[in-house]
């Protein structure tokens, strides 16, 4: 592009100014080549000629638009150059108070010398996890950048700020510390704390105030902050470079010396300081050479304060401390010893010199030896040494010099304490460095400080521009683009000529070996040596005693006085002796490393056997060590990644956001900014997307142009623009432009868009004329119409009402007939029903009567056939007794034969006798088993013999309980007519009851209509007194307690607030510090458990949970009883609201009586209802229950009586020992057999009985309650029940009583009386206490009264004025104690009412259960009629809706139910809440079996189990949404089930039967309530994980409307653009996660009020993220942006609508973003509109809205910014709004939860556990 082109007229430039650096100017006419002047215009009006050079023909540098002034980066602006950059910092840091700036891969930041509110912890955590480039600069922004490089590429990190003295060096480091600390949250805070605590230690130590700082650093350091693997902090290291010591001894005026001194002098009057012996720092000679003491606004003893703690908090002992602190008071002593001179080369020291006394006391040393070695030196030769006297001179530098030797070994050793306090023992991963080292000085004496401090700048400058020039070259290649090598400054020479071999550096240290070394021969040796072979190197030309060096910022002249004595920093060696000799155990640690370097050099000389060179020539010089020092930075610099900021002292005067445009340049071209862009500059500096370039320049197409291919677009429109093809270059991902390339291009944009408004003002004034037109012709046709539509409607009238007669017609006709066919249908409907009724009845009948006479045939044959069937079994059994007999004697006579045979063989063969012998045992032990079981047989006979009087015992009790029976029921009469004496007695009882409470409340009213008449008199004499001013007083009275009481009410409200939500973070943190202790301990134990093998770890959750109960009931009474005090302290200080709220407590506690009263009534009401159910439900099911246990009893007799005979046969039967049974026939057999069958018909007979006396029983049951009051409600249809009259139909009733068989039916209700009975008793016991309680009431009133009396009868001898005051202050003090007794009083009843009605209804309901067992159990023992055969069907079971599980099966429970349970498919195929559903059931069961130990553990595991759970799978929403669901979901159930009526009113009938019956559990519902508000703060942590990712990019960075509201250029922030875009996030992504998350809480089943607070919170989320976000972001503050924020805000509000949720607060979250869109819209120029923005923004705060307005910038030219007059506007107005002053809205705040019961309609009897929860161990009951 030509240059006639860009130097147009109207073309702005830059022009050097000897003041302002550079003036602005424009053209006044256009520039044609070969011109020699530019006609230029100032901004003041004042026209100059501008000369240009024809032969280098340089023209002045053109400015930017205004559209690119004020970026984030200098590096997107067009023109890069000085001025510009000049520019660009100079509206940032004064219009916009930006103090941040990037220039390319550097911060530079600007000190404002004015504290801002851009620190804070909500900054910190809106820069946290944020890309470089999408954030406004801030130091924040580079940490975050070295941070993430770290965790991301696994590589070292560097930070390195520079700067001058005073540019804010240490405050950037710092802040960089702080950041690391805050956001690598390790969980051990101690860690972060030390590292953030050595910094007040090295500031102490370390910095002074100097001419241009305040808090200047003296030294140079570098701290490596240490990572473990998951990237927190576990320790850090320090380095220090160069210590100015020279500070110690001398000061220039203006300056202090460390603050360490002045801390102590402040800090004196402490009594750990009184042994140091100091005083003001005027006192000392180290700390008022500088004459300035005190710095303005700093307290020097809290800055000692905050040292100290420091120190402490770092681990270093008191003692440690105070040896240091005794070290820096003995410096002090030292500075003020006085050295007399005494001649020329001689001095002393006076021997009674206090200063001296108190320095060797204080460092432990013999003080004539210090005295004798400050004014002596030792020299020595290679034959003797000798003691030679030093002039006063040089004993005052050898003082000095032993001071700055003890000051830098002390805060060597405090650096090393740090880094030994900071040292962890864990393994460091990786590290991030910060360095805070002195930037480039040049003073008007520069001596050996200077040049070393030079040095170090030289060699990180050229470290900065290598890899300036590597990035470059990095991006170049990546981007495949040609490219030619960059020149930039390379100052290696330089740095050549300072540590090169025989440069410097190398020189000075040769000359500090020399004997009679000295500065001149040193200044000689630089100029024979360097003058001529270094250009960098040059000799002042008015002095041999100077060098000039040319730096690459700028030639400084060093002067050489010093440089040899600085450089080798010798003390003398005596003196130091002397100090190790010292008592104090703090010498070991300071001179540890000269014994060890003293070490070091004997042994060397022993080895080589040789006298070496001496200590001080082994000695470093400090030069030496600190080039070593510099190259080991450097070292470790170039193995990290370096991130550079250069800070920036914008003025010498201090002054808050002004620049002084010299020195700003100064300190830009020393800190390498200026060369930056210059390399930049060289290169292609602006670098745009193909996206964004499209999105940009979409204006500058034709449609026919766009092509699908993005980057052919772009290629063919530059191709087409820009005819150069050198002014840019394709890359793969992005366009590079030369300088200036963007500035045509918006020169291009702007014209276009100009010719754009041109048509669409044209096109819209055409469409204005054109719409009256259409008005006007639409006017004519209206009329038209109208006439037209009034001559059709009125024939259209006469066409319907003509229609409407005749369809009247038509239906009055249709009407008539159709009522006739219904009437006749009608009739023949009802003729067939009675006739088919009376067929069916007749057939009914005929089927009746069929059907019992075949029941009749029935029973008759059966009974037929069971006689046959006896008659033939008696038969055969007596045939088989007969053939039995037959065999058994034919069987004996056989024997009788083998006897008789034997004794023949006897007699023939006498040999035998052996044998018979044998035979003979055999038959003896046969005999003995025969004895045997006639003995068990004998045994049987008894037991049978037994049994059998058992039973004659028993039918004779049974014979004496009825004859009992008979006398109870004879008595019955008498008990009923006692029962309804007792009621008549208590009806007196109460009618006198009611008289009294009468009689005391007449008497009551008396006595407060005398105490209202007296104080009517009072006010009367009052009002007639001075009527007038009490009117006036009494209105304002009014309209004060009027305000006072609605801020009151207002303030009351939001410390209710404030208190849950403190109350719940403290809840939170309470169970985040549990959760660490308890991940302390199993660590502790695993560790133990794998040192003992054999060691087992219990369970303790019952301990825990059973403290964190005592724990909440602790707080819980702490927060009642500092209620109260707040109450009595307020009743004291305010009497009228006093009297107020006493009468209101009076009124509230009437309403409370009453409705207690009510519910009381409809409680006894409910337990009536419920005990006339169950009586009905017991009766209708009572013959259905005697029919199964009948039917069971009898199957289990059965049984057992076959078992019984089955192995009395079998032992009968079986063979033993050889021998047979006893046969049939035998005696033994027969009498057996006779014993069975009598015991046989025994037992039948016993079970006829029973189970007929039983029957009856249960008859006269249900004829008793029938018969009875309560029968009268209860319909009961005994037709229903079977009846045991077909059984025997003879027997009746009446004679069943007089037989006396009726007497179980009576237990029952003797059972009642006697309860009832005792119940009387103690309501009459109950009523005359009450009596007795009147009683005293009514004479402590007669008391009062008396008292009142006497008060009002001495009042009235008092002044008018003195009664009144004394009446008022005895009521009010009376009353006041009256209604804290009453009230406590009231307390205590209610808590013994609510006490008792439990007890009761538990013991109630233990008397029904007992009752219950044992109806079942007399029920049980009953059995059918023998004569009849029944056929009994099973009755389906009734759950009672409770689990039963066996003890200690807990943990298998929770572990199927809460640990390994998967909450999706819960909660899509089964019931919601169904975990805590099932865990209540379980918990019934253990209330129902009274075990308490069941119930804890059960409560205390779920507990542990539900918190372990959340604790690993925190991450999860679906989980934790889960068991939040559950949690409440338990709460609720503990509530509704508790027994409370305030809960039980929302049950049904049947779920007021499930509640807990022995425990009261109000402890573990406060327990689960707090877990539950635990896992709700969780779940919002979760969901803020979730959605901080989408809500910046949906809801600032996406735009709906591209191309002319594009973005505008951006510099080499935006690197990550380079890369592949990846797929938009959208409004309606974020509405979608929204929905996911609503869809799964509501099937979860979470409460709808808590989905509302949660939906409440997401959008709170989402408006102080984003606005967060917008108030750091710059680029995001424009008119279009607004439009885009509104119509995103109002996506969100219709996703509310949708779902039914507009009224949960979620609308008014988003207020302060609305109102900040709006903000950017609204009109910004007058003071009205400024009114009009105040008036509009009552969400936003004060600092909120000047941000905004502030960092307002257009994103096109027809735009305008803010201006500064307009700002200054709002704040004056502003500036009386009473609100907080910070920036950030609290993205971590969470609304305080409150969990409202809401009762489950799910009934527990119906609930069933799933096959696939593994629980089958559980049983329903």
């Amino acid at each position: 592009m030509a240059a006639s082109e860009l130097y147009s007229k109207y073309a702005r430039v830059w022009l050097p100014d000897a003041a302002e650096v550079w003036k602005s100017a424009e053209l006044i006419k256009d520039y044609t080549a070969g011109d020699l002047t530019l006609s230029l215009q100032l901004e003041d009006g004042t026209e100059v000629e501008y000369k240009i050079d024809p032969r280098t023909n340089n023209l002045p540098p053109l400015r930017n638009p205004n559209l690119l002034v004020g970026e984030n980066d200098l590096t997107s602006l067009s023109y890069l150059h000085e001025p510009a950059v000049l520019h660009n910092l100079k509206v940032r840091f004064i219009d916009s108070k930006l103090i941040y700036t990037y220039c390319g891969i550097v911060l530079v930041a600007i000190n404002p010398y004015e504290s801002l509110p851009i620190y804070e912890a909500d900054i910190i955590n809106a820069y946290s996890g944020q890309n470089m480039g999408d954030m406004d600069p801030h130091i924040f922004a580079v940490a975050e950048e070295a941070y993430k490089q770290m965790a991301r590429d696994e590589r070292n990190q560097s930070i390195i700020v520079s700067g001058e003295s005073g540019a804010g060096k240490t405050v950037s480091a710092k802040y960089a510390m702080r950041y690391f600390a805050t956001v690598s949250s390790s969980g051990e805070t101690s860690v972060e704390d030390r590292v953030l605590a050595s910094s007040p230690i090295m500031e102490a130590l370390g910095n002074a105030k100097t001419t241009r700082n305040d808090n200047s650093s003296r030294f140079g350091k570098y701290i490596e902050i240490g990572f473990d693997k998951k990237h927190c902090i576990i320790g850090a290291n320090m380095r220090t470079y160069l210590l100015e010591k020279s500070r110690v001894v001398f000061q220039a005026r203006g300056e202090r010396n460390y603050h360490i001194f002045y801390q102590l002098c402040a800090s004196s009057h402490l009594p750990e300081f009184k042994a140091f012996k100091l005083g003001c720092a005027d006192d000392f000679h180290c700390t008022n050479q500088g004459r300035s003491p005190v710095i303005d606004g700093v307290d020097d003893a809290k800055e000692m304060c905050n040292t100290r703690t420091a120190f402490s908090l770092l681990g270093i002992c008191e003692s440690d401390q105070l040896e240091m602190y005794q070290v820096l008071a003995s410096i002090l002593h030292l500075s003020n010893v006085e050295i007399k001179d005494q001649s020329a080369d001689r001095s002393s020291i006076s021997p009674d010199n206090v200063h001296l006394m108190v320095f060797c006391e204080l460092m432990g040393v013999p003080c004539e030896e210090m005295a004798h070695w400050l004014c002596h030196r030792k020299l020595k030769t290679t034959t003797e040494t000798y003691v030679k006297s030093v002039s006063k001179m040089n004993a005052v530098n050898g003082r000095d010099a032993l001071a700055k030797q003890i000051y830098a070994k002390l805060f060597s050793l405090i650096v090393g304490s740090i880094n030994d306090a900071l040292k962890s023992a864990a393994k460091q991963r990786s590290f991030i460095g910060v360095l805070d080292i002195y930037g480039f000085e040049t003073f008007d004496v520069n001596s050996f400080e200077q040049f070393c401090i030079n040095y170090a700048n030289e060699k990180l400058q050229q470290q900065f521009n290598l890899h300036v020039f590597k990035l470059e070259q990095e991006e170049y290649m990546k981007e495949e683009i040609s490219w030619t090598l960059i020149d930039f400054y390379d100052n290696q020479p330089c740095i050549n000529l300072i540590e090169a071999k025989l440069g410097v550096l190398d020189l000075l240290d040769e000359e500090c070996k020399m004997p009679k070394g000295s500065d001149d021969t040193w200044a000689q040796k630089l100029y024979n040596t360097l003058l001529k072979q270094n250009v960098h190197f040059d000799k002042p030309r008015l002095s041999n005693r100077a060098f000039i060096i040319h730096h690459f910022a700028d030639k400084v002249e060093y002067q050489c006085d010093g440089f040899l004595e600085k450089n080798k920093d010798t003390v003398n060696e005596e003196q130091i002796n002397v100090l190790k000799n010292s008592q104090i155990a703090l010498r070991l640690k300071l001179f540890d490393e000269d014994e060890k370097e003293t070490g070091s050099t004997k042994k060397r000389t022993g080895v080589t056997g040789r006298a070496g060179p001496s200590q001080r020539d082994n000695k470093k010089t400090v030069g030496l060590q600190f080039r070593q020092s510099l190259h080991l930075l450097m070292d470790t610099l170039n193995a990290t990644s370096p991130h550079y900021v250069r800070c920036i002292k914008p003025n010498d005067d201090k002054a808050p956001f002004s620049m002084d445009p010299v020195r700003a340049v100064q300190q830009l071209r020393a800190c390498g900014v200026l060369e930056t862009i210059r390399i930049s500059a060289a290169g292609f500096p602006s670098r745009w997307t193909y996206q964004e370039f499209f999105s940009r320049y979409r204006v500058l197409m034709k449609q026919k142009d766009v092509l699908n291919d993005r980057k052919q677009t772009c290629k063919n429109l530059l191709e087409k623009l820009v005819k150069d093809e050198d002014k840019y270059q394709f890359g793969k991902n992005k366009i590079f432009f030369r300088a200036g390339q963007v500035a045509y291009l918006e020169k291009l944009r702007s014209d276009k868009l100009r010719m754009a408004c041109v048509s669409i003002q044209k096109t819209i004034r055409c469409w204005l004329a054109r719409k009256k037109y259409v008005r006007m012709k639409d006017s004519a046709i209206t009329i038209q119409r109208y006439v037209r539509g009034h001559q059709a409607r009125c024939y259209v009238q006469g066409l319907r009402r003509t229609r409407a007669a005749i369809v009247i017609q038509r239906n009055v006709r249709m009407w008539v007939n159709r009522r006739c066919y219904q009437q006749q249908r009608l009739a023949a409907i009802t003729i067939q029903c009675f006739l088919r009724a009376y067929m069916a009845r007749k057939q009914y009948y005929k089927l009746m009567f069929e059907q019992k006479a075949v029941v009749i045939q029935k029973w008759v044959k059966g009974w037929l056939a069971r006689q046959q069937y006896k008659r033939t079994m008696a038969a055969i059994v007596l045939l088989q007794s007969c053939v039995r007999r037959m065999q058994a004697k034919k069987e004996l006579k056989k024997l009788k034969v083998e006897a008789r045979s034997v004794d023949h063989f006897k007699k023939l063969n006498i040999g035998m006798e052996n044998k018979i012998m044998q035979l003979q045992h055999k038959i003896n032990d046969q005999q003995k088993e025969n004895k045997e079981l006639r003995e068990r047989l004998s045994v049987v006979e008894k037991t049978q013999s037994i049994e059998r009087e058992r039973q004659s015992t028993e039918i004779e009790k049974l014979r004496r309980s009825e004859q009992e029976v008979r006398a109870k029921a004879e008595t019955l009469p008498s008990l009923l007519e006692q029962l309804s004496f007792l009621q008549h007695e208590l009806e007196n009882t109460r009618r006198e009851k009611d008289d009294l409470e009468e009689q005391t409340k007449v008497y009551k009213e008396q006595t407060q209509q005398v105490v209202e008449e007296l104080n009517m008199k009072n006010s009367l004499l009052n009002s007639e007194k001075d009527e007038l001013n009490t009117l006036v007083v009494e209105q304002a009275q009014k309209l004060t307690e009027i305000k006072t009481n609605v801020e009151n009410t207002k303030q009351l409200e939001k410390d209710l607030t404030e208190e849950r939500s403190r109350y719940q973070s403290l809840l939170s943190e309470h169970l985040h510090l549990e959760e660490r202790q308890r991940d302390l301990k199993e660590k502790m134990e695993l560790s133990n458990s794998s040192s003992k093998s054999g060691h087992k770890r219990t369970d303790s959750n019952y301990s825990s949970n059973s403290s964190e109960f005592s724990h909440s009931l602790s707080s819980t009474e702490g927060e009642d009883s500092s209620i109260q005090t707040e109450d009595e302290t307020q009743a004291k200080v305010d009497l009228p609201v006093l009297l107020k709220l006493q009468r209101r407590v009076k009124e509230l506690e009437q309403e409370k009586q009453s409705l207690w009263q009510q519910l009381d009534k409809r409680e006894e009401a409910q337990q009536e209802k419920a005990k006339e159910v169950e009586e009905q439900r017991t009766v209708g099911r009572a013959e259905l229950d005697l029919e199964t246990l009948k039917r069971q009893e009898l199957e289990s007799e059965n049984k057992k009586l076959k078992q019984d005979l089955n192995e009395l046969r079998k032992s009968l039967t079986s063979e033993n020992s050889e021998l047979m049974p006893p046969a049939p026939g035998t005696l033994p057999y027969e009498v057996l057999m006779e014993q069975l069958t009598s015991s046989n018909e025994e037992l039948d007979m016993r079970k006829e009985e029973v189970l007929l006396l039983r029957s009856h029983m249960v008859r006269q049951e249900a004829l008793k309650h029938k018969d009875s009051l309560l029968g009268e409600s209860v319909k009961l249809d005994l037709s229903e029940i079977p009846s045991f009259q077909d059984v025997d139909r003879s027997l009746d009733i009446h004679t069943l009583n007089e037989d006396g068989e009726l007497w179980l039916a009576y237990e029952g209700l003797k059972e009642t009386n006697r309860f009832l009975e005792s119940q009387m008793q103690e309501q009459e016991r109950v009523h005359s206490e009450k009596c007795r309680n009147l009683l005293e009431e009514v004479n402590k009133l007669k008391v009062e009264k008396e008292q009142q009396q006497k008060l009002l009868a001495q009042s009235l001898l008092l002044p008018e004025d003195a009664r009144i005051d004394a009446s008022l202050k005895h009521e009010i003090l009376r009353l006041t104690n009256e209604n804290l007794e009453h009230m406590d009083r009231q307390e205590k009843q209610d808590k013994n009412i609510r006490k008792l009605k439990k007890q009761l209804k538990f013991y109630m309901k233990k008397v029904g259960d007992f009752e219950a067992n044992t109806q079942q159990m007399n029920d049980a023992s009953a059995a059918n009629a023998p004569m009849r055969a029944v056929t009994i069907t099973r009755k389906e079971k009734e759950y009672q809706g409770m689990l039963k599980y066996k003890e200690g099966e807990e943990n298998r429970l929770l572990k199927n139910l809460v640990i390994d349970l998967k909450p999706r498919g819960v909660a899509v195929s089964l019931i919601p809440g169904l975990p805590a559903y099932i865990i209540f059931m379980c918990l019934r069961y253990a209330d129902n079996v009274n075990n308490d130990r069941r119930v804890s553990n059960l409560l205390n595991s779920t507990i542990s189990s539900i918190k372990g759970v959340i604790k690993r799978r925190g991450g999860d929403f679906e989980a934790v949404s889960f068991w939040l669901a559950n949690s409440c979901r338990l709460l609720h159930c503990l509530k509704q089930y508790s027994g409370d009526e305030a809960f039980m009113m929302h049950n049904t009938a049947k779920q007021n039967e499930h509640c807990l019956s022995n425990f009261e559990l109000s402890e573990y519902q406060q327990v689960f309530g707090d877990l539950a508000i635990q896992i709700y703060c969780q779940l919002i942590k979760c969901m803020e994980n979730v959605m901080q990712p989408l809500i910046v990019a949906s809801m600032l960075e996406h735009e709906a409307i591209q191309g002319v509201l594009g973005s505008k250029p951006t510099g080499l922030r935006k690197r990550s653009t380079s890369f592949p875009e990846e797929e938009a996030v959208t409004v309606e992504v974020l509405l979608q996660r929204l929905g996911l998350f609503h869809t799964t809480m509501s099937q979860h089943g979470m409460d709808p009020d808590l989905i509302k607070q949660v939906v409440k919170q997401q959008f709170y989320i989402i408006c102080a993220v984003t606005l967060n976000h917008l108030l750091l972001r710059k680029d995001m503050c424009s008119w279009s942006k607004g439009l885009q924020i509104r119509y995103n805000v109002w996506q969100l509000e219709e996703w509310l609508t949708e779902r039914e949720l507009a009224d949960c607060g979620a609308k008014e979250t988003l207020e302060p973003l609305v109102q900040a869109a709006q903000l950017l819209q609204i009109k910004k120029k007058t003071e009205a509109d400024a009114q009009a923005i105040c008036n509009m923004c009552t969400a936003l705060t004060t600092a909120q809205i000047i941000k905004v307005l502030t960092l307002y910038t257009p994103v096109i030219e027809f735009e305008e910014r803010v201006s500064t007059t307009f700002i200054t506007t709002i704040k004056n107005i502003l500036k009386d709004r009473g609100e907080s002053s910070t920036l950030m809205m609290d993205g971590k705040k969470i609304f305080s939860v409150t969990l409202p019961f809401t009762p489950s309609s799910v009934a527990l009897e119906t609930i069933q556990v799933p096959a696939s929860l593994n629980l089958s161990f559980l049983d329903r009951i």
